[in-house]
C-alpha cells in the first residue's frame, strides 16, 4: 500500500508540473463532453426545407401540402415550378422538392393509382432519410383518408370502411430510443469514446514523457570505464540532469516490482476517470436529457473493468515512444478511426477482415456493446456474457504484453 500511495502522489506531482498533461487530463474531458454534447443537444433534425411543385392545383394537393408543412420534420419553403425547384436544391436553399403531377386528385377519387415524385439531396444522409419517411407517411395517410370517405359515401359503415382501407394495420413501436432521434443514439457512445481517448492521451503521453527524460527505469549497469581501467585522468563531465529528480524514477518508487509499477502509476488515472465516468452519467446525461435504463451498479462494474483494461494498454503504447509529442499526436489522430471501427456506427460484420481484427483488440469494442445494452436497452451483464469475457481477455492480454515490455526495458 505504501508503494501504491507513493506512486499515486508521484503521478499527481508529475501531472501538476506538466502543462500538456494537465490540459489533457483535467480540461479536455469536460470540454469535449460539453462541446460535442451541445452539438447534438436537440437530438433530431427539424423543419428541413423543401420546395413543392404543384401542377394539380386541386383541393387534395393543397391538403397534402398543408399536412406536410404541419409536420415537425419538414418545412415547405416555397411552391414553385420544376426548373426553379431544381435550381434551389443545387444552391442548397432546399434539401429536395416534391412534384405533384396534374390530375392527382381525379385519379385518387376514382381509386386509381396516383404518383408523387420526391427528389431529395442524398449527399446529406439525415435530411434525405427524414424527409422521405415523413412525406411517405403523410401521403399514405391522406390517400387512406380519401379512400375512407369514398367507401362511406358508398354506404359502408366506418368500421367496415377502415378494414377495407387498411386490411393490415402496421403497429410501429420503436424500443428504447422512442423518438428514433440521432442524438439519443450517438451521445452515449460519444461520451464513452471521450473517456477512452483522453485517458490514453494522458497516460500514454505521460509514460512517453518519462522515457524521454529518462525517469522510467534504473540505468543499465555498466562495466568499469576506460579511465578506471587505465588510471588516466580526464576532465570530469557532469551528466545531464533529469527533470524532477526529487520524484525518483518510476521503478525506484515501485521497488522494481513490475505489477506495482504498472497499476501504481495507473491508480491515479483509474480514480480520476472513474470520477469522470460518474460525472458523465449524472451531469451530462441530465443536461442532454439522456436516460440510463439499466442497473447503475452493473454499469459501474463494466466501466471499472474497461478502465482497468485501458491502463496497461496506455502504458504499453507510451513505452513504445521516446517522444511525448509523437505519442500524443498518434493518439489524437487515432480517435476518429477507432470510433468508426468499434461497431457503434457501422456493423462490425460489414467491415473488411483486417479491420475486424483491429476492432477486436480494442477494449472499447466489447465495452460499447455492454455499455449500449445497459444504458440504452436496460440489459443485464448476463445478457452479453461474450462481450464481458472479451473485455476481460483484453485486460489480461494488455497486462501481459505491458509487463513483458517493461521487463525488456528494465533488463
Amino acid at each position: 500500500m505504501r508503494q501504491f500511495r507513493s506512486l499515486l502522489l508521484r503521478e499527481v506531482q508529475l501531472v501538476a508540473k506538466d502543462h500538456s498533461l494537465l490540459l489533457t487530463l483535467l480540461i479536455a474531458p469536460l470540454l469535449y463532453a460539453f462541446f460535442y454534447g451541445s452539438i447534438y443537444s436537440y437530438k433530431t433534425e427539424e423543419e428541413v426545407p423543401i420546395a413543392v411543385v404543384d401542377e394539380d392545383h386541386s383541393g387534395l394537393s393543397r391538403l397534402m401540402i398543408q399536412q406536410i408543412n404541419n409536420t415537425q420534420m419538414v418545412q415547405v419553403a416555397t411552391i414553385t415550378d420544376l426548373s426553379s425547384a431544381r435550381e434551389k436544391m443545387l444552391r442548397g436553399e432546399v434539401q429536395g422538392f416534391l412534384y405533384i403531377q396534374k390530375g392527382m386528385e381525379k385519379k385518387v377519387l376514382s381509386l386509381q393509382q396516383a404518383d408523387m415524385v420526391l427528389a431529395v439531396n442524398a449527399a446529406r444522409f439525415l435530411p434525405s432519410s427524414d424527409v422521405m419517411g415523413t412525406i411517405t407517411q403523410v401521403g399514405l395517410t391522406v390517400g387512406a383518408g380519401v379512400r375512407l370517405q369514398y367507401l362511406q359515401k358508398k354506404g359502408m359503415n366506418t368500421e367496415a370502411s377502415m378494414q377495407e382501407v387498411m386490411p393490415v394495420k402496421p403497429d410501429f413501436r420503436p424500443l428504447f430510443n422512442n423518438r428514433t432521434d440521432y442524438g439519443t443514439f450517438l451521445l452515449p457512445g460519444l461520451l464513452a469514446m471521450i473517456l477512452q481517448q483522453t485517458l490514453l492521451l494522458g497516460l500514454a503521453g505521460g509514460v512517453a514523457a518519462e522515457r524521454q527524460r529518462g525517469g522510467v527505469f534504473f540505468e543499465k549497469k555498466k562495466g568499469p570505464s576506460f579511465q578506471e581501467k587505465t588510471g588516466a585522468s580526464f576532465e570530469k563531465k557532469t551528466p545531464p540532469k533529469i527533470k524532477n529528480p526529487s520524484l525518483g524514477t518510476w521503478m525506484q518508487v515501485a521497488g522494481k516490482n513490475l505489477s506495482i509499477a504498472l497499476y501504481g502509476k495507473g491508480l491515479f488515472y483509474f480514480i480520476l476517470f472513474s470520477c469522470y465516468a460518474f460525472f458523465f452519467l449524472t451531469v451530462n446525461f441530465g443536461v442532454l436529457d439522456l436516460k440510463l435504463l439499466g442497473n447503475p451498479w452493473e454499469l459501474a462494474i463494466v466501466t471499472a473493468l474497461f478502465l482497468l483494461s485501458l491502463i496497461p494498454m496506455g502504458v504499453f503504447i507510451g513505452l513504445l515512444f521516446r517522444s511525448q509529442l509523437l505519442c500524443t499526436q498518434l493518439m489524437a489522430f487515432s480517435t476518429y478511426p477507432i470510433f468508426l471501427i468499434t461497431g457503434y456506427t457501422w456493423p462490425i460484420q460489414q467491415l473488411p477482415d483486417a479491420l475486424k481484427v483491429v476492432s477486436g483488440i480494442l477494449p472499447i469494442t466489447p465495452f460499447l456493446s455492454l455499455y449500449q445494452g445497459i444504458v440504452q436497452q436496460g440489459a443485464h451483464i448476463s445478457d452479453r456474457l461474450p462481450e464481458l469475457f472479451h473485455l476481460i481477455a483484453l485486460w489480461l492480454f494488455y497486462t501481459f504484453i505491458c509487463l513483458i515490455k517493461m521487463r525488456k526495458l528494465q533488463s
